[in-house]
């Protein structure tokens, strides 16, 4: 017997005949946290997929060995695959949304998992999956056992994604970007988690993630990836220390850099006084209806060509902030625009604002109709908003796709055809086509690996100076935020409870909570 609990030998990967993994051998050691590193398409995932056999059937050929504890994986049958699924082998997805089950409450879906592999079922169900709600951190776990994936915030859909890999205490944890929609206290609270547990049930854990801090926070050994092989492989310390691969000293040098624009005191584009925002929570025939405050008197200023940062943990109400602001949800309070009251407009009547007012979700896969060609997202907005000819229109999108650095050739492909940067930059371009005068950035990066967020950040900053756009960054990124916004403001549970320019904030934090995020974004001390 082997003393690996994992071991990969040549494995190669293609989908219909396009290489994804190229002779790839790597070890597992029971106990020990592996990392995978790299930029988006480099093979992470497709490599952890293939230890649980998790990719399609069709159009994928696979080769090479994929050993646990001695037994082979690759091609092994069905009945194999299932008992080590979620029991000896489990896995936490990149994307909770699309992984929990929209139909299902979190209760069941933790619940499955316990009924098919420990038998757990009643009471003793109900008591275990509260257990492990509460090791993730999820709050008022009680009350979320009824909840559905679209009623939790990104953060607290992850933590259920957490909970239900760890149900039955796997032997190996893969997890594949386990904090990408965390914002960094939690982040700090599931590295603690995930160590805690591995020294507890001597787990070993296949870490792959593109951020670089949180691999050094747990990781003993790391592989770098590039165009699916391995080009370094060494213990964490030694990697960080002292790369020897010039793609290594690329990832390590891929931090946000940069300040925000030099800006002297300016108009003010965007005021919001005294917003509140709440959402009903209980109710029925007896019972006595109870409201949440997701946003709770909260009052900003924005001046033109500026960048207003707005951080907080998951479920702070930030990305209701700003949904509020651009009147796609309900609120109480002022709402002014370049001048204009646009608290009191009816529908028809904010029509006409929408063109200056354009957003960027996190998801850039999400918000884009797969349905569409980029031609059509891009120009869909030219459509609503100005009267331009077809030909108006194309011109429009071929230099919008230029000023944002994707091949104007490409308009006619599908959002499934790029990668996330790209698509991301898709979601920027149709922003950016109505030539706005305020987006709406909620947590745009967050999805994207490093070198990447770098790149968007730097897009970012660039089109703010060429057209003078005024932004509200939403993020808990706080190197991201750091890089491109001029002022900050903190929320928590709904308020503002710290202001002021970045560097202040920064430099000279007031508040514990704040003094809490950026602690947190320091390495944990291993």
């Amino acid at each position: 017997m082997t003393d690996n609990l994992i071991e990969i030998r040549h494995l190669n990967v293609a989908f219909n005949g396009q290489p994804a993994v190229r002779d790839l051998s790597l070890d597992i050691r029971p106990g020990e946290c592996l990392a995978l590193v790299g930029e988006s398409g480099s093979g992470k995932s497709v490599t952890a997929h293939s230890i649980l056999q998790l990719l399609p059937r069709t159009g994928c050929q696979s080769s090479g060995s994929v050993r646990y504890r001695g037994q082979e994986l690759l091609g092994a049958d069905d009945s194999l695959l299932r008992a080590l699924r979620g029991d000896r082998i489990a896995m936490i997805f990149q994307e909770p949304m699309t992984s929990l089950n929209p139909l299902h409450s979190v209760e069941k879906q933790i619940g499955e998992t316990l009924l098919l592999h420990k038998g757990l079922a009643g009471k003793a169900a109900r008591a275990r999956i509260i257990e492990l709600l509460e090791l993730v951190g999820l709050q008022n776990p009680r009350e979320r056992l009824k909840a559905y994936p679209h009623q939790l915030s990104g953060g607290q859909r992850q933590r259920v994604m957490i909970a239900m890999a760890l149900a039955c205490e796997p032997q190996l944890l893969i997890a594949d970007e386990p904090t990408t929609a965390l914002d960094v206290t939690v982040q700090r609270k599931i590295l603690s988690l995930l160590r805690s547990l591995q020294q507890r049930l001597g787990m070993s854990l296949l870490l792959i993630s593109h951020d670089l801090n949180l691999v050094r926070s747990i990781a003993q050994r790391v592989c770098v990836m590039k165009a699916g092989e391995i080009v370094e492989q060494a213990d964490c310390e030694t990697l960080f220390q002292h790369p020897t691969h010039p793609y290594s000293h690329l990832l390590l040098d891929a931090e946000p850099a940069g300040k925000p624009l030099p800006m002297d005191d300016r108009e003010v584009v965007l005021q919001v006084e005294d917003m509140h925002v709440r959402f009903q929570i209980a109710g029925g025939l007896f019972q006595r209806k109870e409201y949440l405050r997701a946003v709770d008197g909260v009052s900003l200023s924005v001046q033109r060509g500026k960048t207003l940062g707005i951080v907080g943990e998951s479920g702070s109400g930030k990305s209701t902030l700003g949904q509020a602001i651009l009147r796609l949800l309900d609120s109480t309070g002022s709402i002014r625009f370049q001048g204009q009251a646009l608290d009191g407009l009816n529908q028809r009547q904010l029509r006409p604002w929408r063109k200056q007012m354009q957003v960027v979700f996190q998801d850039p896969f999400g918000s884009l109709s797969p349905r569409m060609s980029v031609a059509q997202i891009i120009s869909e907005g030219l459509e609503v908003h100005s009267a331009n000819t077809p030909a108006e229109c194309e011109a429009q999108v071929i230099r919008v796709l230029e000023e944002v650095g994707l091949d104007p050739q490409s308009r006619h492909r599908y959002p499934h055809e790029f990668s996330g940067g790209q698509r991301q930059r898709i979601a920027i371009a149709r922003a950016l086509v109505l030539k706005p005068a305020l987006i709406l950035l909620d947590e745009p990066t967050s999805a994207l690996d490093r070198t990447v967020q770098k790149q968007v950040v730097a897009l970012l900053r660039d089109l703010q100076e060429k057209y003078d756009l005024t932004y509200l960054f939403i993020s808990h990124d706080l190197s991201v935020v750091r890089a491109l916004a001029h002022d900050l403001i903190v929320i928590k549970d709904g308020q503002v409870i710290e202001r002021g320019s970045t560097c202040a904030v920064f430099d000279a934090p007031q508040h514990p909570y704040t003094r809490e995020l950026l602690a947190a974004t320091r390495p944990v001390p291993t």
